[in-house]
């Protein structure tokens, strides 16, 4: 019987989008799990959890022949900037953020008995960065940080009613020393220091979640990790070495 790799989808705004670019956590994950499970970017620039629900059943319909095993999810940081004075842009009520995440979860619910979700709440921004960075071509963009604490308590608390894994992102990056100019490369999406802490957190939700099977990397079969006569010859010239489970050439030697 042909195994099927696992998919896990990263499903959210730029910073999902982004996340193969500077070092990204959505790369970081793939080079983690290249063996072990497919990843799949769904990632949309500039999108909040009111567009994200009205493309719930194209991005994952219920009738698709193979359903995600994982589902990391990213809204936030779009819906908690201050409403512009037009009723445009991306500004969506706390309120409505809560029940769009809401519905968010129990669409993925519905696709399998088996889906794993976890939710990234928003992070923290550099709110003189953001200012500094901001183009003349756009009306006056309100990022704060305490609008995106909000945001993430919100999103926290729905998943602890909801039974979900979540990632305090707006406490996480901000543990880092320096975290203003280390985490972000233009105050709101994420360096390569930020990413490696989205990673880190990520890992420690899967190696602590009592799932069955595990979706931790280091708990999940290999693909093809049989020996094989063409692998490597060692010194001796009689005995070949499976490089399946190597990960020496990772800086990070992740846990």
């Amino acid at each position: 019987m042909v195994r099927k790799r696992p998919q896990f989808v990263l499903f959210g705004s730029s910073i999902v989008q982004i996340s193969y670019s500077n070092g990204g956590w959505g790369a970081i994950l793939s080079d983690i799990y290249s063996r072990k499970a497919d990843i799949l970017l769904r990632g949309y620039y500039g999108w909040n959890s009111r567009r994200a629900i009205q493309v719930l059943d194209q991005v994952f319909p219920k009738d698709a022949t193979v359903q995600p095993t994982l589902v990391i999810v990213y809204f936030g940081g779009n819906d908690s900037m201050g409403p512009h004075s037009s009723g445009l842009g991306p500004h969506v009520p706390l309120p409505e953020y809560i029940e769009n995440m809401r519905k968010i979860a129990t669409h993925l619910k519905s696709l399998s008995e088996n889906i794993r979700i976890i939710f990234l709440s928003c992070p923290p921004v550099d709110e003189v960065r953001v200012r500094e960075n901001t183009s003349s071509y756009f009306s006056e963009l309100v990022r704060t940080n305490e609008l995106c604490r909000q945001y993430s308590e919100a999103c926290i608390e729905l998943c602890k009613e909801m039974n979900l894994k979540v990632v305090d992102l707006w406490t996480a990056l901000q543990k880092k020393e320096g975290w203003l100019t280390a985490c972000f490369t233009d105050g709101i999406h994420l360096a390569e220091e930020g990413s490696k802490i989205v990673v880190e957190e990520i890992l420690k939700v899967l190696k602590e979640a009592e799932w069955t099977p595990s979706l931790h990397w280091k708990s999940m079969p290999t693909e093809f990790p049989e020996d094989s006569p063409y692998d490597l010859v060692l010194a001796d010239g009689k005995t070949t070495i499976n490089p399946s489970e190597w990960t020496y050439h990772r800086q990070i030697q992740w846990d």
